[in-house]
């Protein structure tokens, strides 16, 4: 389709089913201006947020996920769709807060002390957040105390940890241990991830999982909510 063609859509045109295709497009395109008027009209509509957050920018974002995945999407463009997804999120946070619609999960995720990396982490963050997930995003380089202070703050049922250097690795497990030593292992749902760990590394370290990429960590999270959520059933 060519700019012009697609700048004559008029979203409003479109039927409710034409217009979650079509949002789901723009979403892969990382059309933020598109996904917010798109929200904004089901919402005119009658739609209710939860409605709106899984059936157009949650299904949307798994489509980007699974290419991502697949190796069909690369990160800037990954970035983009979840950039688009924030402009929707923005409009649906509050409304979502208003009617108690639970949230997937509640993750907590940090770089670890010693590493200023931060796309895979905003990666993470960001596919977390587009598939129903409440994040809290620690930000880089953070010490020991800090990971355990926004534990202990947000309660959260997920620790994200991201590393990029061989050297800021070991302090997963810094973390870990402490976590190990507090009595607090067992509370969370401990997720690493960076580009130098592996899976033996992940079980190496007591972690529950080591994540190679944000879409496999948006997996991972969801099979560890469905197991906790079983246990707790």
């Amino acid at each position: 389709m060519t700019d012009a063609q697609e700048d004559d859509i008029d979203l409003r045109s479109l039927s409710d089913d034409e217009l979650i295709e079509q949002m789901h497009d723009d979403l892969y395109d990382g059309l933020q201006e598109e996904i917010v008027e798109g929200t904004q009209i089901l919402l005119e509509r009658g739609w209710g947020p939860s409605k709106v957050l899984d059936e157009a920018l949650v299904a949307g974002m798994n489509i980007v996920g699974v290419d991502f995945r697949d190796g069909i999407l690369f990160v800037p463009e990954v970035l983009m769709a979840a950039n688009a997804m924030k402009g929707g999120m923005e409009i649906l946070r509050p409304l979502l807060a208003e009617t108690g619609a639970p949230p997937l999960g509640k993750a907590v995720i940090g770089t670890v002390k010693g590493d200023i990396h931060d796309i895979g982490k905003n990666l993470v963050t960001m596919m977390w957040e587009g598939a129903g997930f409440e994040v809290i995003d620690i930000g880089i380089n953070k010490p020991v105390e800090e990971f355990i202070e926004a534990l202990e703050t947000h309660q959260p049922d997920i620790l994200g940890m991201s590393a990029l250097l061989t050297t800021t690795m070991p302090y997963m497990k810094v973390v870990i241990d402490e976590l190990v030593e507090r009595g607090l292992r067992d509370d969370y749902i401990v997720l690493v991830g960076g580009a130098p760990l592996n899976e033996e590394f992940g079980e190496a370290i007591g972690a529950d999982a080591y994540c190679r990429d944000a879409a496999v960590a948006v997996e991972t999270a969801k099979e560890f909510m469905q197991k906790k959520r079983n246990a707790a059933g």
